[in-house]
């Protein structure tokens, strides 16, 4: 059984953003993550995240993971193979910018960049964020991701004599086949190897793509939401995660609001920046901050979180530690203040009936994001 932490640790966590570190790297890219050490939600939410940046030309190794994990594609377009549990036929997906994938517990997978490795623009990069569960993993809070091959892969532990044995080689084979790949993690695939072809049907049913698909929100000047669920994605009920992609406009709000499903929500900076604030318990204001592009940060649970843009609009990825989310919004027309009778409020706020009345006649057409006010 997981510990939880007390409400009193949770007070006075450092909720503010970060960025992550390098663990691992080659000419082929690089794989950054979060620690828990750095942002202590992570352990006590028991939540990995890490950004894997692949360049032109570069493989992430196969390899699979101790927590299932939600994908999404930052930047850029590449492929991903996925080997799923008891599967006899690996799926070669093509990915790209705003693709998000579901990848439940046993999953092998590798990535890989198929822009010519002469190519050294960023622009060029395959970027890929992944947030998961690891609850039942290794170390609470961060992913530990188990390589098949390479320097560090699982061949390097077994005995010569056990990898003969296993894949009927001889002694002399089994020892080149372990020892030819001086990589670790990520690699470089050398000009003229030629890759699996990528094939579109196998996108069926494993990726949604947030920039394509159809939005759940779609406020003029406000913002735009596009949720991941069991309907849109149904291994999402796997993985045990739901998520979304909130895009808001300069200046624009998103209403405080919370989530009433005892669900975390882990919030990455996909680009632009904007004022946070997180309120938590007896009125404590626990967050205030301005966030940016590569930042993450997590808002415990029923805890209380707004956002304002900044001029160049804010956009994040989020994952909420339940498949089906559900929120409730203190502001906008679908406030729980609406569905309040005017007697409870009057006497919650100790004010007139006009003031009520004010109060209860603003934001009848608005949803959950606040457009700035015209001049």
């Amino acid at each position: 059984m997981v510990q939880r932490t007390s409400t009193a640790q949770v007070m006075s966590m450092d909720l503010s953003p970060k960025k992550p570190n390098k663990a691992y790297g080659s000419d082929g890219g690089a794989y950054y993550d979060w620690s828990p050490a750095d942002l202590p939600m992570l352990g006590a939410a028991s939540i990995g995240a890490a950004k894997l940046c692949l360049s032109a030309g570069g493989l992430a190794l196969p390899s699979y993971s101790d927590s299932a994990k939600v994908a999404y594609v930052l930047q850029g377009k590449g492929t991903c193979g996925v080997v799923l549990p008891e599967a006899t036929k690996e799926k070669v997906i093509p990915v790209k910018e705003g693709d998000s994938l579901a990848l439940p517990f046993g999953v092998v997978t590798w990535w890989h960049n198929a822009h010519a490795a002469c190519s050294s623009s960023d622009s060029d990069d395959l970027v890929v964020l992944f947030l998961g569960d690891t609850s039942t993993g290794h170390k609470r809070g961060q992913f530990t991701n188990f390589q098949l091959t390479g320097s560090t892969g699982i061949f390097t532990g077994l005995s010569t004599e056990f990898v003969a044995r296993a894949w009927d080689l001889t002694p002399d084979a089994a020892a080149e086949l372990v020892s030819s790949q001086p990589g670790a993690g990520i690699i470089r695939v050398k000009d003229g190897h030629r890759m699996p072809q990528a094939r579109d049907e196998d996108r069926e049913g494993m990726v949604l793509n947030c920039l394509e698909a159809p939005l759940d929100v779609d406020i003029k000047n406000g913002g735009r939401v596009v949720v991941l669920n069991t309907r849109n994605l149904p291994l999402v009920e796997e993985v045990g995660l739901g998520a979304d992609l909130v895009r808001i406009d300069a200046h624009s709000m998103c209403s405080p609001g919370f989530s009433c499903d005892s669900a975390y929500q882990v919030t990455y900076i996909v680009r632009g920046s904007g004022r946070v604030q997180v309120v938590g318990i007896d009125g404590t204001r626990v967050l205030e901050t301005r966030a940016e592009g590569g930042c993450l940060f997590i808002v415990p649970r029923f805890f209380v979180v707004s956002k304002i843009a900044d001029e160049t609009g804010m956009e994040w990825f989020s994952i909420i530690t339940t498949p089906n989310p559900i929120f409730s919004h203190l502001a906008g027309r679908t406030s729980v203040w609406k569905a309040i009778s005017p007697a409870v409020l009057e006497a919650s706020f100790n004010t007139t009936p006009e003031k009520e009345k004010l109060f209860r006649s603003k934001r009848l057409d608005s949803e959950i994001f606040f457009a700035p006010a015209s001049n």
